[in-house]
């Protein structure tokens, strides 16, 4: 087993994150581009004892943005999963 901290960075909280949290069940954390679906399955039920039922990951390309200077730089990259618990499970929040 893979301790949850390799894998999971933290928790993504935005007012669409909080919305689909309180209506769908599903929660959104950020990961390590190394970490694939089953490890952040395993990853999420380890840390917080729920029952994952799926999980939906996707890159995110880092923007360009601009130096004091003015010099284009390209913030990083990262990786992002989507997880769906089984009705009546909830992420508490302390």
């Amino acid at each position: 087993m893979i301790s949850p901290d390799k894998v999971l960075k933290n928790m993504r909280l935005t007012e669409k994150s909080n919305k689909h949290s309180a209506n769908y069940g599903q929660y959104t954390f950020e990961v390590y581009p190394s970490a694939n679906k089953h490890t952040v399955r395993e990853a999420v039920e380890q840390a917080f004892n729920v029952t994952v039922t799926r999980v939906n990951t996707y890159n995110v390309r880092g923007k360009m943005k601009k130096t004091r200077r003015g010099q284009p730089v390209q913030a990083s990259d990262s990786k992002r999963a989507i997880v769906t618990l089984k009705q009546g499970d909830k992420i508490e929040l302390i």
